[in-house]
């Protein structure tokens, strides 16, 4: 029926609008999911209401039990914008000074009084970082109070002059959680409960640790050749507040929305937090380090973000605070694409163009032709791709990593299951392969065989 005159037709125009998007939404993700690349759990918010929130695949694939918007995932370096927060609050009621030396809080730190707060949190401090220490891979496993794992890098030499450049450095906010613990008389995890979480109502968050029993936990999973995995122990106790909190879609959104108000920081603390204090690259691109957040731009929009990563788990929040839209991610499978997953989304809440991910179906193809593929192949200058057979598996190994393996879909196009990556062979009338081109991140790159 046409609408009458003077009919209000702005509201079903609207929930038109906002049904397309949720199918869209939910088109996009379910391909997502079909690719076994991506477990967790999504929402999408728009004008203060949720678009879309849900979960996918299994928080325990052990015990069966699936991902729901409840389900708790370690955030990683989502972490930092809470302690960013923390120490804002701090400020505010007079306990520190985020432009005065460190040296004014841990008297005793080598080079406090060249290293500055500010620093710490734009990561300009030149620490060195301890999540890439040669010993990482072993220490990880050990339970440290922030004081030892402090100790763990505080001797080693300053990587530049503080304040010269950008460097990302978990080691410079394990060491604001000192100075956090130090100033407060508070533990860190007892501090983010009671001034950060609590005040919002976020009754799903808090620092994750393996002693405690937390309902609606995710296992951390590596996606493998093989299928998913149990991912590498860490003790929670080493993340510190540069890594170690836990949550869930539903109560970040809560932070989400607190932001726009003065529920927990002040408007002037707010400024400081989103500030872009510092270039992240010397490439020219318009990308700016804040306070546990980076600032950039997006789809031509102000874009607000920060990822994570930490064993079995990869996270990012989006926020496009002019359009009032912000999307969350959660995965628990430790190499999802949730900054390809997030930007869709974004994409999709805003009317722009996005690609769904392709999915790819083996098919059986005679062994016999991988003779004249295998070889290496110049990718670029110091990158080779080395192709080599395996119990009629063709496999491919670049430069500095390990070997994967590569499936058909044809006798020349070959796709990976862990990395949204495909590999096509130019061929010659001998079935030698004379080039490979590798279809990566909307690139086509070739790769000559070398002699």
């Amino acid at each position: 029926m046409a609408p009458h005159l003077g009919q209000d037709t702005g509201q079903d125009t609207r929930q038109t609008d906002i049904s397309a998007s949720q199918s869209a939404i939910a088109t996009y993700l379910d391909t997502h999911f079909a690719t076994e690349r991506f477990m967790g759990a999504v929402l999408v918010g728009q004008r203060g209401e949720v678009l879309f929130s849900q979960g996918y695949g299994m928080a325990n694939l052990e015990h069966s039990v699936p991902n729901t918007t409840h389900t708790k995932f370690r955030l990683a370096s989502l972490t930092k914008q809470f302690t960013a927060a923390a120490i804002l609050q701090l400020q505010e009621q007079g306990l520190l000074d985020v432009q005065a030396a460190i040296a004014s809080y841990l008297p005793d730190y080598p080079n406090g009084d060249r290293i500055t707060i500010h620093q710490l949190l734009n990561h300009t401090a030149s620490i060195p970082n301890y999540t890439a220490f040669p010993d990482y891979a072993t220490r990880k496993r050990l339970s440290m109070s922030v004081a030892e794992v402090v100790a763990w890098f505080k001797d080693k030499p300053l990587e530049f002059e503080p304040g010269d450049q950008h460097r990302y450095s978990n080691s410079g906010y394990t060491l604001l959680t000192h100075i956090l613990e130090t100033v407060s008389e508070q533990p860190y995890a007892e501090y983010v409960r009671s001034h950060l979480f609590k005040p919002l109502g976020m009754t799903s968050s808090g620092y994750d640790t393996d002693w405690d029993i937390l309902p609606h936990r995710a296992s951390g999973y590596d996606l493998t050749d093989t299928g998913y995995g149990n991912a590498e122990f860490i003790d929670m106790s080493v993340p510190t507040g540069a890594g170690g909190l836990y949550s869930t879609v539903e109560d970040l959104y809560k932070w989400d929305q607190a932001l726009d108000t003065e529920a927990v920081l002040s408007d002037r603390a707010k400024a400081q937090m989103f500030a872009p204090t510092v270039p992240v690259s010397e490439a020219g691109e318009k990308v700016y380090y804040g306070y546990g957040w980076i600032v950039a731009e997006q789809l031509g929009r102000k874009h607000i973000t920060h990822g994570g990563s930490i064993d079995g788990f990869c996270t990012i929040i989006s926020r496009y605070p002019d359009d009032q839209v912000t999307v969350i991610v959660l995965s628990n499978v430790s190499n999802a694409a949730v900054a390809e997953i997030g930007a869709g989304l974004a994409a999709i809440a805003f009317g722009e163009p996005y690609k769904l991910p392709k999915v790819y179906q083996e098919v059986a193809i005679d062994p016999a032709i991988y003779a004249g593929y295998v070889g290496e192949y110049q990718l670029a200058p110091e990158k080779i791709l080395a192709i080599t057979a395996e119990s009629n598996q063709l496999l491919v190994q670049l430069t500095g990593q390990g070997k994967l393996k590569i499936y058909p879909t044809s006798p020349t196009h070959f796709f990976l299951r862990i990395v949204d990556a495909q590999l096509t062979f130019e061929v010659d009338e001998q079935g030698q392969a004379q080039k490979i081109t590798l279809h990566q991140s909307g690139q086509d790159l070739p790769a000559p065989r070398m002699p």
